[in-house]
């Protein structure tokens, strides 16, 4: 059976329903590229049945002046979390006060490559 996730509406990020009024579906290679975005944006803790799973935002990032080497290595280990990931290189364009722009860039394991935005 090929890989599907629930598709997220790009605006709220939330479920959305397709054009019969049921949930939504996304598939390859969309889905996996989601599901990448949504790992990145999970912070640790949050995920309720694996509070292992995040990146520490509240810890190490959001307040902090944290190392960029540091910031990839979190987003890089995120992105490989994501079942079917098999490669990810985090590429931090600039880090300002109050955000921090770049994208990961992630292979799959049939050797397809995509990138997620930060």
């Amino acid at each position: 059976m090929p890989y599907s996730t629930l598709l997220l509406d790009r605006s709220t990020w939330d479920c959305c329903l397709d054009s019969s009024g049921n949930i939504a579906l996304a598939s390859p290679p969309y889905a996996l590229a989601q599901d990448v975005a949504s790992a990145l944006k999970l912070f640790s803790g949050e995920l309720w049945y694996d509070t292992t799973k995040g990146v520490p935002y509240w810890a190490q990032i959001l307040g902090q002046a944290p190392p960029v080497p540091m910031m990839k290595a979190k987003f890089e280990a995120a992105a490989l979390t994501v079942p079917g990931i098999v490669a990810a290189r985090c590429f931090i364009e600039s880090v300002t006060a109050r955000s921090v722009t770049g994208q990961v860039q992630c292979t799959d394991g049939s050797g397809n490559t995509f990138t997620v935005g930060l």
